[in-house]
């Protein structure tokens, strides 16, 4: 029955994964013959009529062992059918009679010496309800005849069977001047895999004889000799599995097998060359910063790609690659990874790539050093034993210096030289045989006589606009809004108008205040971990605050993460993901006067504050109101008059808040959602 080559080759090989049958285009059976001997097969099917056996006159040819080989027979790319290819080795059986005993003259002798070798080789096969024989006619030259030695061999293709079948092979010359050689071969018997696509569902179908039972297994194999399993279960055969096409990726392999003992596993791995799989192996990638300079590439599958080194410019366009004369690493997932011998810089990433285009990319120093600097990178390299060539890395390529181009450090070149010559520039990277890079200050190349002109009709300006503002309202001239992060757990709809108040009374204060309740559309755009991650990075370099919000629920996930020692989070997981944000900097020490703690009056204890956090100043609302307002504003106070109009603002609007919480007759209050019992009097 014709199937799918590519199928039937992954049904029939002992390791499916890099074994495939040879594909036969001929529609045709054909022959042929090792180098020296020449074959003709006579068209259609013979008797198989072995006739006795015969004394030889003087050298024959005979068969003396056959081979035999699976191969795919496809008159067309797509319908192939199973074939048993044979190979019968020759050789010369017999010798030359003597002048005396032959009766014929020496001159008739020779002639007959000299003379070739024919044979009719007949190849009988037999598989129920098959029985053919072809007949070939082997010549082989005087030259090669010599008795008792092999001659070469015979191919013929091919013997159409099917899986599980039995053959029978024989094979004898005509007349037969010996007994006929004989194989007997049992085709295996494997399940085939028929994969098909149902809308946004992949179909997987398992040809198992029926009421066969058979055990499957779904699984990642990561790497060679590695298995993680997925799914695993005892089934009757035929059997329909449907997946995901979201859930394919190259490494997904499936094992079956009998359930009777010591059977045989069959593997199949049908995704391995599938686009779309390859597209969803690198869209659920992730390449994640450990520590400064050390990062790792999380993914279920060995990622075909190259890791690189990249200089990110601060103007936003692309990462630039050094290489050369940084040397590329090939993608390892799942380990911690770092380059050798670099000197720490906020504009230096790391970048992973395929050659179609760049699929991720990460700064190893963007947290430990701060945002992108102006800085020039100056490439030297390695031209010759003693002599070396200097280029500045530029958006439209490596400038050579000195350099007559019209780019920024050509126009620079000789001051950028100078400082590297005179060790002005800090090394970042140096290898003896390739080279070395350097990063060189601009501040210095900014022609300030102007900039201090315009700077002071500037300051003049601002301090005539900020006069005006004082003179007509004095509040808008103490100083400016205070950026701040407002962090929380989501504990319910109660809960929610709790955080929901507290993020517009402290926008009242003046404070900027950005929460994921204000940001729900570019938080499902951009997804949870990217999103906080851009709001806390942003509120620090402003010299903002980042409030963590603390509730019974947030408090026991924090104390799970904390003793498990992972912070994994899922794409819509707002805990998970702004806990992944902010914990490195508690536990590395960074979070002094960037964050403050927070939790509301009878609804959590102080020390139930998981123990790294406590570094960060804790206030209770509204209880201390007042301190937390003033650590807010960084210690500042503001106008006379005004801290108590503000404290009371906002007190009151966290006692409406949590009053309507037990309350509220469309949802459970939230001091129920926590089990707590009812909410305590705020008076």
């Amino acid at each position: 029955m014709p199937v799918s080559w590519f199928l039937l080759s992954l049904a029939l090989g002992r390791n499916p994964v890099v074994v495939s049958l040879e594909r036969l285009m001929e529609p045709q059976d054909t022959a042929r013959c090792s180098l020296g001997l020449s074959c003709h097969l006579w068209d259609g099917d013979v008797l198989c009529l072995p006739g006795s056996l015969q004394s030889a006159p003087g050298p024959v040819l005979v068969p003396t062992h056959l081979q035999t080989e699976l191969v795919l027979r496809c008159p067309q790319k797509t319908d192939c059918a199973l074939c048993v290819r044979v190979v019968v080795h020759l050789a010369v059986h017999g010798r030359w009679a003597e002048p005396e005993e032959a009766g014929n003259s020496d001159s008739e002798l020779q002639e007959s010496r000299n003379a070739s070798l024919q044979a009719q080789l007949v190849l009988s096969f037999q598989a129920y309800p098959i029985a053919r024989c072809a007949l070939l006619e082997v010549q082989v030259p005087a030259d090669l005849v010599q008795p008792g030695q092999s001659v070469g061999s015979a191919v013929f293709d091919c013997f159409e069977a099917s899986l599980g079948a039995e053959v029978q092979i024989w094979s004898y010359t005509k007349p037969r001047y010996q007994k006929e050689l004989d194989l007997t071969q049992q085709l295996p018997v494997l399940p085939w895999l028929n994969v098909s696509t149902d809308g946004d569902n992949v179909l997987l179908t398992l040809d198992v004889s029926e009421e066969q039972e058979f055990s499957f297994l779904l699984y990642l194999r990561p790497v060679p000799d590695a298995l993680k399993s997925l799914w695993y279960k005892n089934l009757t055969g035929p059997q329909n599995i449907t997946l995901n096409h979201t859930d394919l990726v190259p490494c997904l392999c499936i094992q079956v097998w009998s359930m009777e003992p010591d059977s045989e596993r069959v593997e199949f791995c049908p995704f391995r060359e599938d686009p779309g799989a390859h597209r969803n192996l690198w869209h659920i990638a992730r390449l994640r910063i450990l520590s400064p300079g050390v990062w790792q590439l999380d993914a279920p599958c060995c990622l075909p790609g190259k890791v690189t080194l990249c200089w990110q410019a601060p103007d936003q366009s692309l990462c630039q690659p050094l290489v050369p004369p940084v040397p590329q690493k090939n993608a390892t997932v799942n380990k911690p990874q770092n380059f050798q011998l670099v000197t720490g810089h906020p504009n230096l990433c790391v970048q992973v790539s395929t050659w179609e285009k760049v699929q991720l990319q990460a700064c190893l120093w963007a947290d430990s050093l701060g945002p992108f600097k102006d800085d020039m990178l100056l490439v030297e390299m390695k031209t010759g034993l003693n002599n070396t060539s200097v280029c500045a890395l530029e958006p439209s390529g490596c400038t050579p210096l000195p350099s007559m181009a019209s780019t920024r450090a050509a126009h620079l070149g000789e001051q950028l030289l100078q400082d590297f010559q005179s060790h002005q520039c800090i090394q970042l990277w140096t290898d003896d045989n390739l080279g070395s890079l350097w990063a060189c200050p601009m501040d210095k190349y900014i022609h300030r006589r102007w900039v201090l002109v315009w700077l002071a009709c500037l300051l003049l300006a601002a301090a005539l606009f900020f006069f005006l503002l004082l003179k007509k309202n004095r509040r808008k001239a103490a100083r400016g809004a205070r950026t701040a992060l407002l962090l929380h757990s989501a504990d319910g709809a109660g809960y929610e108008r709790l955080v929901g108040a507290l993020a517009s009374a402290l926008s009242q204060m003046p404070l900027r205040v950005a929460v994921d309740l204000w940001s729900r559309r570019e938080l499902s755009a951009h997804g949870a971990l990217a999103w906080f991650h851009q709001q806390r990075r942003r509120i620090l370099q402003e010299d903002g605050v980042v409030i963590l919000l603390f509730s019974p629920a947030a408090v026991a996930q924090c104390q799970q993460w904390l003793q498990l020692q992972t912070v994994e989070p899922g794409p819509h997981d707002a805990l998970a993901a702004w806990l992944s944000c902010v914990l490195p900097d508690f536990l590395q020490g960074r979070a002094t006067g960037r964050y403050v703690g927070v939790y509301f009056d009878g609804l959590l204890h102080p020390d139930s504050v998981p123990s790294p956090f406590r570094v960060a100043p804790l206030f209770s609302l509204p209880s201390q109101l007042p301190a937390f307002l003033d650590a807010l504003q960084g210690g500042c106070s503001t106008s006379p008059g005004q801290p108590a109009d503000r404290v009371e603002r906002v007190a009151q609007a966290l006692r409406s808040a949590l009053d309507s919480c037990t309350s509220s007759s469309e949802a459970p209050g939230c001091c129920e959602e926590w089990h707590l019992g009812p909410c305590p009097t705020l008076e």
